[in-house]
């Protein structure tokens, strides 16, 4: 997350909108809350608004940043942090984030993520959320609708399901467009993830899971019955005591779960 410079213009190929409101950056430190003996990640810090404010609290920050041209502008405007500051040129949707974790301490994720990545961003870093003890994002506020909708919402869907699965979801707070500049046509959002750290509801394989709310999705409009087939039969949805004329977005993640399991053990009974 970052502030106005007039040397760099932000770049719309990597969906650049950089921060430069005190009072959002004030609130957001204040949601973060550093403190000296944690680790923290930034993925796409621009231009160092909350990085400065960060190192200032925090034991160590490393910063995943893609944007070749802000990384020699992060490294000279932080060089007296240079102990405990590190910068990672990289694509975040490629990144390795377990690569950072040090002495078995978790990791805090913070960032401003572009629209255009937010969600795949988000399944990646999923993937590591048992690495992970928090994380806050900036993002576009019907990105932190759909993360923390519940069943029968317009917003709901696999995003929701599947963060949901592996993180408690708490929307913050909004950030106007004047926050940033250049300003987005949209407004933004705070949302803090925190991964459990015992799943309160456990699926036989994530894996599979994943791919059956995948699947229910893949046309909403159309009912489980036809949005599965091939996967489970209606009568095999109503012996778990679920609808299959139900369209995917009415259904709760246990009942996903549900749907899972039950395709896991045919499959592996059939073997």
């Amino acid at each position: 997350m970052s502030s106005k410079n007039p040397g760099h213009v932000a770049r719309k190929r990597f969906g650049q909108n950089f921060l430069h409101d005190p009072t959002i950056i004030g609130r957001i430190i204040s949601a973060i809350n550093p403190k000296p003996e944690e680790h923290l990640v930034e993925i796409g810090p621009g231009l160092g608004a909350l990085t400065e404010e960060i190192l200032e609290l925090a034991g160590a920050l490393e910063a995943v940043e893609l944007d070749r041209d802000l990384v020699p502008v992060l490294r000279t405007k932080f060089f007296r942090y240079e102990e405990k500051f590190k910068i990672h040129e990289a694509d975040a949707l490629k990144f390795d984030f377990s690569s950072l974790q040090q002495d078995e301490h978790p990791l805090r994720v913070i960032g401003n993520l572009p629209y255009n990545i937010s969600t795949p961003l988000i399944f990646h870093l999923l993937s590591f959320s048992g690495l992970i003890s928090d994380m806050h994002f900036m993002l576009q506020k019907e990105v932190v609708e759909r993360l923390a909708a519940q069943p029968g919402e317009n917003h709901y869907g696999r995003l929701g399901i599947m963060a949901q699965y592996y993180c408690q979801v708490e929307k913050l707070f909004i950030v106007p467009p004047g926050a940033f500049n250049p300003a987005p046509k949209v407004d933004s959002a705070i949302v803090r993830l925190i991964p459990h750290k015992t799943l309160p509801i456990q699926a036989k394989s994530a894996e599979l899971l994943a791919d059956v709310v995948r699947t229910g999705f893949s046309q909403r409009r159309k009912t489980l019955r036809n949005n599965m087939k091939g996967w489970i039969t209606g009568e095999q949805l109503e012996a778990l005591g679920i609808d299959p004329g139900l369209r995917p977005e009415r259904l709760s993640l246990a009942e996903f779960v549900a749907i899972a399991d039950a395709i896991y053990d045919l499959r592996n009974s059939a073997e």
